[in-house]
């Protein structure tokens, strides 16, 4: 008990004990202890007990030390520093400068595609409503990411479509756009000639669709048999797809639901799953 009350007071004959001096700058008395076991901090004097005392040089050495400490050195380089010349200690100092700024360079880049993962959430895409009509045609209707969020903002799905879209350059959105294209024209294409939901053919085109829908989200089948469910049953998207070739809508459902019994899954029981 002694020990103890010795090391939190401050020696009448001047200099902090080494609790009084770990309480001053916010270390603990363990810290100091291996400050000064590694020779990096160590007490000027001693009490009449052979106790450890800091003295004013003391301390202000211990508040370097935080400060280099603060900025990421390790202990090692900390010692180097305060026994260098002034010359010398710039030295080590510009390196860690450097790691400093290229820190701040790589938080910024991070900050800056948080930014655009929240703005993407809250828009839907990152395009203004005329890069949206340029690179998608003029059918498309820039309200629409609006009302995909107000439906859909709320899914794991659309988690999903944020992060993808955050990435996106208007470059990437227009390869999107020109390979929807293709697809819906190979879509038309396939409907004029007759092609019967189930064939290999049909199929096919179902896959091509399911991967298309995967560069938003993950798709599985039975969400894909809802989708197209959804297709045929919406006014919006039945007038869409229907504007590209008259009953595209209920075709491309029974082409998917066709390609989802090819791979055992009941398109009358399937979920959004």
């Amino acid at each position: 008990m002694q020990e103890i009350a010795t090391n939190r007071a401050t020696d009448p004959g001047g200099g902090l004990t080494v609790g009084a001096a770990a309480s001053q700058v916010g270390v603990t008395i363990r810290t100091l202890h291996h400050w000064d076991e590694i020779g990096l901090v160590s007490p000027s004097g001693r009490t009449s007990g052979g106790y450890r005392l800091y003295s004013a040089a003391d301390i202000a050495r211990i508040h370097r030390v935080l400060v280099y400490r603060e900025l990421g050195l390790p202990l090692e380089d900390i010692g180097a520093l305060l026994d260098a010349s002034e010359v010398d200690m710039t030295v080590p100092l510009r390196e860690q400068r450097a790691q400093l700024m290229e820190r701040i360079s790589r938080l910024q880049a991070m900050v800056d595609a948080v930014d655009r993962m929240i703005e993407a959430a809250n828009a839907g895409i990152l395009l203004s409503a005329e890069e949206q009509v340029a690179i998608f045609g003029q059918r498309w209707e820039p309200s629409w990411a609006a009302g995909a969020r107000e439906r859909w903002g709320d899914t794991p799905q659309w988690v999903q479509y944020a992060e993808r879209a955050a990435g996106r350059t208007p470059e990437d959105w227009q390869r999107i756009a020109d390979d929807i294209a293709a697809l819906e024209a190979g879509l038309a294409a396939a409907k004029r000639a007759g092609v019967i939901p189930g064939s290999a053919e049909a199929n096919a085109l179902a896959d091509r669709h399911r991967a298309s829908i995967g560069v938003y989200f993950d798709c599985t089948l039975p969400m894909q048999v809802c989708l197209g469910r959804k297709y045929a049953a919406d006014p919006g998207f039945a007038a869409y797809y229907d504007a590209i070739e008259p009953g595209l809508a209920g075709w491309l459902r029974d082409i998917i639901d066709a390609n989802a019994r090819e791979h055992g899954i009941d398109p009358e029981s399937a979920t959004w799953a």
